[in-house]
């Protein structure tokens, strides 16, 4: 029924989150947000202002002390570990590092998070050339991680996060590690992504990117949020 729910819909609600680090480290400090599905969110702010704290809540990384955190009508603030492969299988999750295994082709590492979910050779031999073609890899398919360049790597994680079909994608400092060019690549992908329906939320700290983007912005100071502006500019 879960899984039902989130397919359904993809609004994300947190409702007076707090997170405190021990011993009284504060990394969100009573926040309310709501994104509706569809929406493209970046989630911007100084160092230190809980941006990532935010993303891994989403994606129960990491837990609230208070509050709730709800997606598309799933209240996961005390979800089981038991239901955390099940979540992770619908959020797409991308990283500033990549996390791909240097041993496997491009190929293997869009399907090893399929293989792990028991799917089907066939059902795997549809959806990576799907995705690949997605992110215009598919020539790279026999390639491995240190034959590609950086922006090829993130397009490769890209694709890999993206074969749940996931209503939703967390993008976590995704062109952190990558030049400017590579970077625009990776911004016009996630805008591509979400003109196909599906809801993003980019972390990050490049003003540039996000005010190119002319997307909604939540700006947090201190784990708080102290803007929230559709179509808005990154101004700290």
């Amino acid at each position: 029924m879960k899984e039902l729910f989130l397919w359904q819909e993809s609004m994300i609600r947190l409702k007076n989150v707090t997170k405190v680090y021990p011993p009284d480290t504060i990394g969100l400090g009573g926040i309310s947000l709501h994104i509706h599905p569809g929406d493209f969110v970046s989630i911007v702010g100084q160092s230190g202002t809980g941006k990532s704290t935010l993303a891994k809540l989403l994606f129960a990384e990491e837990r609230p002390t208070k509050g709730d955190v709800i997606i598309g009508g799933w209240n996961i603030s005390q979800i089981s570990h038991r239901e955390i492969p099940l979540l992770r299988r619908q959020i797409g999750v991308v990283f500033q590092d990549f996390k791909l295994l240097p041993k496997k082709t491009v190929q293997e590492n869009i399907a090893f998070g399929l293989e792990v979910a028991g799917a089907s050779f066939r059902h795997i031999r549809e959806v990576v050339p799907r995705v690949l073609s997605i992110v215009n890899l598919i020539r790279c398919e026999h390639r491995y991680p240190a034959q590609l360049s950086g922006g090829e790597q993130q397009r490769v994680a890209i694709a890999r996060s993206l074969v749940h079909r996931p209503k939703i994608l967390v993008a976590d400092e995704p062109t952190g590690n990558l030049d400017t060019i590579h970077s625009r690549e990776i911004m016009q992908l996630l805008k591509k992504i979400n003109e196909f329906g599906t809801t993003i939320v980019l972390v990050t700290h490049d003003r540039e990117m996000v005010n190119a983007l002319r997307k909604r912005v939540v700006t947090l100071d201190k784990g708080r949020i102290i803007a929230d502006q559709e179509e808005g500019r990154y101004r700290l």
